[in-house]
């Protein structure tokens, strides 16, 4: 697959060998004398000097050959690979970047399996360069003439897309990054594995808890049948991948699903957005520890110094800043225009749901639980810093976080973090702003 490039034939001209090692020097001295040396190439894999250089990051020579106008950026070796689709199934991401730039066309098929570069990128799990070649698909051509969605689920020689290819390699980032950008979570292959599978039954059968949490995050249907009839429980179970199946057992309960109810929030900033996503994650890993903890199989836990990070930030913050839904957790999430602030969990909870009827022809809109209006922009709240009036972004990892001294309140004053056993979200809805003051009066004894 384009991987064995160490120049095995023979190279009286030592071109080959100085490309791959990077000697560029010598590659000039070498073109300098004979210039009709750039078009050569390898004996049996049909390698140029622009394969070789691209496989193996070279990029200062790389940079050189693309001078020369007579060197085609979609130059063919033998399996109909370019030198694009050799530096992404490589990882040379700067190589990547200077191929495009140089007009590579990301829309080329092999002939060995009829995929593209941004398959081997999935394959083999180099997210940056991913993310690169999805980057270029939005602005280059390839956007109004295939149209992006298009290209994000674009299907190789049996029908797999590269989010089939990530979640069968067990490629967690990949496949965020695809789903992210459109691929479809529940798109079925043609002979790529056994024919009908979904990314899901690819995950199960590659064993990665990750890409499984990804995918039912997005919506994956475990109950969607193969060309056999089997469900990804069962191909996990054949797989033996026993937490795998756990999760994937239809009688377990539904997770959280990320992306159809928030289809309605049409600037959802990218700092909430992923604070929402880590926050659903760490929602679905609870459920997942209940799953699992009858079946033999636990969940990673938190290194300690995290969790008690995390727990000294909060009992240290300021009571101003604690969700008056849940009085539990910091206020992280913004709602615009109206201003009133939630922590991400109780803005999950407002958004998002167990996964959707697909029967249902529209859903509404979430709608916010102080003033009522529709829900339209998210941000990540910013605070000040009592001690030094400095911003504190609550998106930052609570490493990152500057610990506070708590506000002195009058005394025999409560902390809010007593009453996060709320008896209905109903009698909170109706309680001011959505901001809790340090001027509330509060109860003495």
């Amino acid at each position: 697959m384009g991987q064995g490039l160490s120049c095995r034939v023979q190279d009286e001209h030592g071109l080959f060998t100085a490309v791959q090692f990077g000697d560029l020097e010598i590659v000039k001295t070498v073109l300098e004398r004979d210039p009709s040396l750039i078009q050569q190439k390898t004996v049996y894999d049909r390698h140029s000097a622009l394969h070789i250089a691209a496989a193996n990051g070279q990029i200062e020579i790389l940079s050189m050959l693309l001078e020369n106008r007579s060197v085609n950026p979609d130059s063919l070796n033998r399996h109909k690979q370019t030198p694009l689709m050799l530096a992404a199934m490589h990882g040379k991401i700067a190589c990547v970047e200077k191929l495009i730039q140089a007009g590579a066309n990301i829309l080329m098929f092999d002939s060995l399996n009829g995929r593209t570069c941004l398959h081997y990128a999935a394959y083999y799990g180099h997210s940056d360069c991913l993310q690169t070649i999805l980057s270029s698909a939005r602005t280059s051509h390839v956007a109004s003439s295939w149209g992006f969605s298009r290209f994000v689920n674009i299907r190789g020689g049996k029908g797999e897309t590269p989010l089939h290819l990530a979640a069968r390699q067990r490629r967690p980032e990949c496949v965020h990054i695809l789903l992210d950008s459109g691929a479809l979570v529940c798109a079925s292959t043609g002979g790529h594995g056994l024919p009908g599978s979904t990314p899901l039954h690819l995950a199960a059968r590659g064993g990665s808890m990750d890409c499984i949490r990804e995918l039912l995050a997005w919506g994956a249907d475990r109950l969607h049948r193969d060309a056999t009839g089997r469900i990804p429980y069962a191909v996990a179970l054949k797989h033996k991948n026993g937490a795998c199946a756990a999760l994937l057992n239809p009688s377990s309960a539904e997770p959280l699903v990320w992306p159809s109810p928030l289809k309605f929030i049409s600037e959802l900033n990218q700092d909430a957005k992923a604070l929402l996503e880590q926050a659903l994650m760490e929602v679905n890993k609870e459920r997942e520890k209940a799953i699992l903890k009858n079946t033999g199989y636990s969940m990673p836990s938190p290194s300690h110094s995290d969790t008690t990070a995390m727990d000294d930030n909060i009992s240290e913050a300021s009571d101003s800043q604690l969700c008056c839904i849940c009085f539990d957790q910091l206020c992280a999430i913004e709602v615009q225009d109206c201003g009133h602030q939630m922590c991400a969990q109780c803005t999950l909870a407002l958004c998002c749901h167990n996964k959707p009827n697909p029967t249902t022809l529209s859903l509404p809109a979430p709608i916010c639980p102080f003033c009522r209006s529709n829900i339209a922009r998210l941000t990540v709240v910013k605070v000040k810093v009592n001690t030094a009036d400095q911003e504190l972004d609550l998106y930052s990892s609570p490493k990152q976080r500057k610990s506070r001294k708590s506000m002195n309140l009058s005394e025999g004053s409560s902390s809010f973090r007593s009453l996060s056993a709320v008896p209905s979200f109903g009698k909170i809805v109706g309680r001011g702003s959505g901001r809790v003051s340090v001027d509330i009066e509060i109860d003495k004894p």
